[in-house]
């Protein structure tokens, strides 16, 4: 079951409220996205880190609902 963009975005959004989120269907599928996260609250923390906030947002969905997400996080200049 694919899952939509908007919906990724808003479960990003809803643990990182700060956050700028873009999200891109790379194979038009709706189960393969590129998600670039910015926000302050990945200050002080490694890139690990940083993805494991985004996947934790997510709730369990990778592997199930949402396939493959090609993610990029920074924190804003």
């Amino acid at each position: 079951m694919a899952m939509p963009a908007a919906e990724i975005e808003a479960l990003i959004k809803a643990a990182l409220p700060d956050a700028d989120v873009v999200i891109e269907d790379l194979a038009g599928d709706g189960d393969h996205y590129m998600a670039r996260v910015i926000s302050p609250a990945f200050a002080g923390k490694s890139r690990v880190q940083q993805h494991k906030m985004v996947y934790e947002a997510l709730g369990g969905r990778m592997g199930g609902e949402l396939h493959a997400l090609q993610l990029t996080t920074a924190v804003p200049n």
